[in-house]
């Protein structure tokens, strides 16, 4: 879970990462109906977090969505991939469908541990929302990326071996059971709670 709490500037509400609980995949594999009957057209934000710095999360209750840099305050514009100068300006932003984040993490507060920043109840499958397809989420619009979102040695830390063949598994795949990345397309306001609309193409 979210390890302890500390002060960042004016701000209480920051955790330092720390380990979430680890499911075994047969019991993963028994959500998956679940979480495939998510909402397609319309769903809502469950979670924000922002990321102030490595290993740390921030849960807001309301954030503000940038076409320069992503959720205000993450830490994205200075996370450079390998072999990149800069920010992967498809990866501006990531999401992931809530009833994956519970599955796997269980309590909402310990979601976090994955490392996203919006947490939504939304069928993100490929087949459902394919690159270029666009959301309105609050008064911002943000557009899928053909990028893969994929796991990693810290997610599997997190969350354990068996949490990562799920998400990598051809099913979490297709579903993006890790999640979504996206870019900014109009900056605006999220809020938790707030509705989320398919934009027709």
């Amino acid at each position: 879970m979210i390890a302890g709490r500390v002060v960042a500037g004016e701000e209480e509400n920051v955790g330092r990462v720390g380990v979430g609980p680890h499911v075994d995949l047969t019991m993963l594999m028994e959500r998956l109906e679940d979480i495939r009957s998510a909402p397609t057209d319309g769903g809502t934000v469950e979670l924000i977090v922002r990321r102030p710095a490595v290993e740390e999360r921030e849960i807001l209750e309301e954030g503000l969505l940038d076409v320069r840099c992503g959720l205000v305050g993450d830490t994205w514009p200075v996370r450079a991939p390998p072999g990149m100068e800069g920010p992967d300006p498809e990866a501006q932003l990531t999401i992931m469908n809530a009833r994956v984040a519970s599955a796997i993490g269980g309590d909402r507060e310990v979601w976090s541990l994955a490392g996203d920043q919006l947490y939504v109840d939304l069928d993100i499958s490929q087949r459902n929302l394919p690159a270029g397809a666009r959301l309105q989420i609050g008064s911002a619009l943000v557009e899928i990326s053909a990028t893969p979102h994929t796991g990693c040695t810290k997610f599997s830390a997190r969350f354990g071996r068996d949490a990562l063949r799920f998400v990598m598994s051809p099913a979490g795949r297709e579903l993006r059971l890790r999640g979504a990345n996206c870019r900014v397309i109009t900056s605006g306001a999220v809020r938790t709670g707030d509705w989320i609309r398919k934009i027709p193409s």
